[in-house]
């Protein structure tokens, strides 16, 4: 269904949505604070972010969050005034939705939002510091191009579209390599899966001995 991260610090707000977006099928991280909202957001597919918050502000969050990840970011505050709402997304907020609100209009900004973010991943990919455009056939690490050649990034694609699944290296050949006269020795994954976890310094992909290797979602 999805994970969220729920940052609000108001108890009776906090308890009344975890519980309903509970009840709804979602799974449900919580922090009352912005230190530890972004100790936690990393585990989250949508983040839930209130703008009044003890210590670190919303916003500052917000923008702490874009310097490191484009997890959706939903925005609950109580203010109704524009500038709060344009400094939220000039901190590039996905979505914005004021207090007193719907849980039943919350979920579907919710599920907008999944929705969105799951389409966009199928053409992009990010873990830490990494990203590739699956569609481009480009790949960077740290704003920095990785060189990727296109068999990296079809190979990649491959786990990460299959995560937690085993792949022998006869199986990805079958599966990159249509033409017979250009099939490689199998051992030539063993160099792309190198290639890969050096250029963009991947450990979520993990080696199986004796029969291959797997994509390990974070």
């Amino acid at each position: 269904m999805g994970t969220l991260l729920l940052v609000e610090d108001e108890p009776a707000v906090r308890h009344g949505t975890e519980l309903f977006l509970r009840q709804r099928g979602f799974t449900v991280l919580v922090a009352t604070s912005g230190e530890e909202a972004l100790a936690k957001y990393s585990r989250a597919d949508v983040v839930i972010l209130d703008i009044m918050l003890p210590g670190l502000s919303g916003i500052e969050v917000l923008g702490r969050i874009r310097q490191q990840n484009d997890v959706p970011v939903l925005m609950l505050t109580a203010l109704q005034d524009e500038p709060t709402q344009i400094a939220s997304f000039d901190e590039l907020a996905d979505d914005y939705i004021s207090k007193p609100f719907s849980l039943v209009i919350l979920e579907k900004h919710i599920r907008a939002l999944l929705r969105r973010r799951r389409s966009a991943t199928k053409a992009q990919w990010r873990r830490g510091l990494a990203k590739v455009d699956f569609e481009a056939y480009q790949g960077f690490y740290d704003g920095s191009d990785a060189h990727l050649k296109p068999k990296e990034v079809r190979l990649l694609r491959l786990l990460v579209d299959n995560p937690g699944v085993v792949w022998s290296r006869q199986a990805i050949i079958e599966r990159l390599w249509h033409d017979a006269a250009d099939v490689p020795f199998d051992r030539v994954i063993d160099v792309y899966i190198k290639n890969l976890r050096h250029k963009l310094r991947l450990d979520c992909i993990v080696t199986v001995k004796g029969v291959g290797y797997r994509y390990e979602a974070s």
